[in-house]
């Protein structure tokens, strides 16, 4: 199982935000290059990056940011965040993005989500975001009657891959995984899952961890990392060790 520091930039900055709230917004590096190169050094095998002003706008914002990422670290990095269409695709494939993650044209451009595994293949990764259960777009900001189930039913149809799944309700508040609703998750899918949203401490490593012949990946960890409150590199050692 893969543990994915998130860095998460916004402003050019790295942060974290409160239930994806941009209004519940804290700094952690005036640099996200410096976040990076200290998960690398802490033993992070891969970096998930996210451009908030991206996933709001529609278009990546932050592309010198994650350029400077990927020519900093010897890690591979998988970002989301308002890659919406072929132009911004080539443009983060170009400067080094091992994989792109779709999330918004879930909803409104699944053709496009098809067209770009057909093309990409792995390379691609589908991202689904859910608050009580309904599918959250473009940086959560908009709600959806979408029921997030269904739509992950269908992503298999489209060549996805491989599945990012957020709890946003949990996302940045330390209360723990929802791994009821990542249980239903994994019943509805045979793509492999990477988890995210609420990971708190070690034992939600053991707990995703024992999710892994149903199909769990690999986990995201954010705020537990930069509060301190989780250290990465024994997340690392739980994570690959074989009990």
């Amino acid at each position: 199982m893969i543990i994915y520091p998130a860095v998460d930039i916004l402003d050019g900055k790295c942060v974290r935000l409160f239930q994806g709230r941009l209004d519940a917004v804290k700094v952690y590096y005036e640099k996200p290059v410096d976040a990076a190169k200290n998960w690398e050094s802490k033993g992070a095998e891969y970096l998930h990056i996210v451009d908030l002003n991206g996933a709001v706008s529609g278009e990546p914002k932050n592309i010198e940011s994650v350029e400077e990422i990927i020519k900093s670290v010897n890690i591979p990095v998988q970002l989301g965040g308002g890659i919406r269409d072929l132009k911004s695709i080539n443009k983060i494939f170009e400067i080094g993005v091992e994989r792109a993650i779709l999330g918004t044209s879930i909803i409104n451009a699944p053709e496009f989500v098809a067209e770009c595994c057909m093309k990409f293949g792995k390379k691609i990764i589908a991202s689904i975001d859910a608050k009580n259960g309904k599918v959250a777009i473009s940086g959560w900001k908009d709600g959806t009657e979408y029921d997030s189930l269904e739509i992950i039913k269908e992503l298999k149809v489209l060549g996805v891959s491989k599945l990012v799944y957020t709890d946003i309700s949990y996302d940045g508040t330390l209360y723990g995984v929802n791994t009821e609703s990542v249980g239903e998750i994994l019943k509805q899918i045979d793509i492999p899952v990477i988890v995210s949203g609420g990971v708190s401490s070690i034992d939600d490593i053991k707990n995703i961890k024992k999710m892994k012949n149903l199909g769990v990946d690999g986990v995201i960890i954010g705020t537990a990392l930069y509060e301190k409150k989780l250290d990465l590199e024994e997340a690392v050692r739980v994570a690959k060790s074989v009990n």
